[in-house]
């Protein structure tokens, strides 16, 4: 069934149950911003869709030339609604979604687009993979704490392998082409095949690295527009 969601592009991927602060000031998604809290009208229960940008930056109108095909919704977790009209938000990734065609911007200056939700399934063999990844992703975090980057397996990681797959997505320090083939896999167990053979690619890079330089640390993501 398709669902029409507003559309914020950004220049990162979000994930199902993933957290993404976004610090809202260009005009066009102040006016998204408040659709949603105020009056989700077409917004499906006040939900928005984040999408990649494949090709361009997120500011400005006509900055946003290529856009991916898979995106996540955004779920308002918390919004704090400033005396200037910016916003600071948090949202949580909600479902997976395929964007079937694109609407001008119209008036409101924000994109719209005809969405049918990706089905959310385990695969064959995921539960092996599962295992596997738990173990790569202990040591990715060990190898990122050897260099003097924070970086500690979520105490609530889950076991189970669809959440599991999503959080190591999420959590990896990857390339946005990288966090795009993740949130775009079949199913779970492809996800966890495909994140085990990035945190494989990422601990050989780690036990090369004797320093780490600074201006290469991983930052806390926040999405800009």
């Amino acid at each position: 069934m398709p669902h029409r969601l507003p559309l914020f592009p950004l220049n990162s991927v979000l994930f199902p149950g993933a957290p993404l602060p976004l610090r809202v000031f260009e005009e066009r998604y102040r006016r998204l911003m408040g659709d949603v809290l105020d009056d989700p009208g077409d917004a499906v229960s006040g939900t928005f869709g984040v999408v990649g940008i494949e090709l361009g930056q997120e500011v400005g109108e006509t900055s946003a030339h290529q856009l991916a095909h898979v995106g996540c919704t955004a779920e308002v977790r918390t919004a704090r609604r400033h005396a200037d009209g910016t916003f600071d938000v948090v949202v949580e990734g909600g479902s997976r979604f395929r964007v079937a065609s694109v609407e001008d911007p119209g008036p409101k200056g924000y994109l719209r687009a005809e969405t049918t939700f990706l089905p959310d399934e385990v695969g064959e063999g995921a539960e092996d993979y599962a295992e596997r990844v738990g173990h790569l992703f202990s040591v990715y975090c060990r190898r990122l704490r050897g260099l003097g980057v924070g970086a500690e397996p979520p105490r609530d990681l889950p076991s189970a392998p669809l959440p599991l797959s999503y959080a190591v997505a999420a959590a990896m320090v990857v390339d946005q082409g990288d966090k795009q083939r993740l949130l775009e896999a079949d199913h779970a167990a492809q996800r966890l095949q495909l994140a085990a053979d990035l945190l494989r690619r990422e601990n050989r890079v780690l036990t090369s690295l004797p320093v780490l330089p600074a201006e290469h640390l991983p930052q806390p993501e926040v999405g800009l527009n």
